[in-house]
This record gives structure tokens, sequence and C-alpha cells, in this order.
């Protein structure tokens, strides 16, 4: 596999986002791991706050699957949803890391910068891009980044990778 063997790091994120002209405000916080954690630690941020799925099927294609905080996600049938060819299971910590260059709680939608090779494909629910504003962690979890959905969406055709939204909750 090839991918993040030098991941980028939150301030290459950043200045990527300048070049591509995109204004983001970006919040620091203490550490977060669970949605739990952020809704408790993060204080008052506008906006759809994410909670990510990376997620992989028998043939080792990676889904990243980008869903609002609250949403619930029926992972027995996402794969029907999401193009796999089987049943998904969560992708390993090793693939995460060297796919979008992030540990476990780290997860996030600006990891594709990292993925350079294009292994991972992104579906984003149309629920939560119904936000003006989107929340999610800048490739370390002690930080959120909020970004406007358009701006995201332009974000993600920048690294290379095709986002596809589709109503993946329930």
């Amino acid at each position: 596999m090839t991918g993040a063997t030098n991941p980028r790091t939150k301030a290459d994120l950043l200045a990527f986002l300048d070049t591509l002209g995109i204004a983001v405000r970006t919040h620091e916080h203490p550490p977060l791991y669970t949605v739990a954690d952020s809704q408790a630690l993060r204080g008052t941020i506008p906006g759809g706050h994410t909670k990510n799925l990376f997620l992989k099927d028998k043939k080792d294609s990676f889904f990243l699957v980008t869903v609002d905080e609250e949403a619930s996600v029926d992972l027995k049938q996402i794969h029907h949803l999401i193009g796999a060819s089987s049943r998904v299971s969560f992708g390993k910590p090793e693939a995460l890391m060297e796919l979008l260059g992030v540990a476990p709680g780290a997860v996030t939608v600006f990891g594709l910068i990292n993925d350079t090779s294009g292994r991972v494909r992104l579906v984003l629910d149309s629920a939560l891009m119904e936000n003006a504003v989107i929340n999610a962690h800048p490739l370390t979890n002690e930080a959120t980044t909020s970004i406007a959905a358009a701006d995201l969406l332009h974000f993600v055709k920048a690294t290379g990778h095709d986002p596809v939204i589709l109503k993946v909750t329930g």
C-alpha cells in the first residue's frame, strides 16, 4: 500500500486550505476521542459536527463515511448504499494511519489530504451536508475546524477525491 508515510500536519492542512482560498476557523480544545467527549468539551461551535467511520470491505476497498455526530448508521446494511463488495468492518488503525494519516479518535474528512493514492472513497451523508457549516478535526483531535459545506466539497475535490453524497443514516 502507498499512502501517508509522512502524514501532513494540522499546519500543512491549514496552509493547503489557505492556498485554495478557503477560510476556516479552528478552535483548540483538550483531546476529544468520542462524540460524547466532543459534546462535553468543545463548547459552543455552531454548525454540523461530524462522526467518521473508516470502513473496509472484503476486497480491501476503503470507505470514509462522514455523518452528523448524532446520526445512527446501520453497519449491517450500509455496504448496499456505499458500493462495497461485501459487508464492511472497521478499518485497522494501521490502515487508518497509512491512508489518512490519523490515529483512531482523530478520524476526519480532512485526512483525505494524506490519501495521495486515492484509495479511500468518501461518502458524505446528505443530512450532514444540509448544514451551512461543517465541523471536523484538522488531523488532530485537539482542535475543531469549521468550514463552509461548499468549501468542504472544494477541499475534497482538490485532494483528488470525488465526494459521494448519499442518505446513509436512518
